[in-house]
């Protein structure tokens, strides 16, 4: 049951072993364990591909930002190494300045984070008229539907413990 919760999503929900809801979360350690190891698939997968780790951890944690998620920023933002320069990434209010991949990018996961239904097949184009191949605009749509989830079973662990 400790295992549990190490786990990502129960810390950032702000739940403790003590609390009325860890018996419900310990009888659904299995999908503890799945989100665990979806996190480390979409963050750390070897190969990275065209998007390294670095540059996951900086969009996973734009993202959280993006969904006020402030612990689960905390939790990416750590995961970013000091250099590279990989921090202005993870700031929503950066925007890719000259770079061009970059730029497309960011303007598409947030667009995916923020009002994904505004997102189009003109939204994908962009990203390839950025030279961002195919499989790269996979593992990012990827990293982007995890990072969702992972706020969302945060938010509804967090609105349980509320009601419990």
């Amino acid at each position: 049951m400790d295992d549990i919760f190490r786990s990502i999503v129960v810390e950032a929900a702000g739940i403790a072993a003590d609390h009325p809801l860890a018996a419900v979360i310990a009888g659904r350690s299995d999908v503890m364990q799945l989100t665990q190891a979806s996190h480390d698939a979409a963050l750390k997968p070897e190969p990275p591909g065209g998007l390294s780790h670095a540059e996951r951890a900086a969009l996973a944690c734009r993202m959280a930002r993006l969904s006020d998620e402030e612990m689960l920023a905390r939790h990416f933002e750590a995961m970013i190494p000091e250099s590279g320069g990989w921090q202005a990434i993870a700031d929503p209010a950066f925007d890719g300045t000259d770079d061009e991949r970059t730029r497309a990018v960011l303007r598409h996961t947030d667009l995916v984070t923020v009002n994904p239904k505004r997102a189009a097949e003109a939204d994908i184009a962009a990203l390839k008229s950025a030279g961002i191949l195919e499989p790269d605009i996979v593992r990012l749509s990827e990293l982007i539907a995890f990072v969702g989830y992972q706020v969302r079973v945060v938010k509804g662990l967090r609105l349980m413990a509320e009601a419990a």
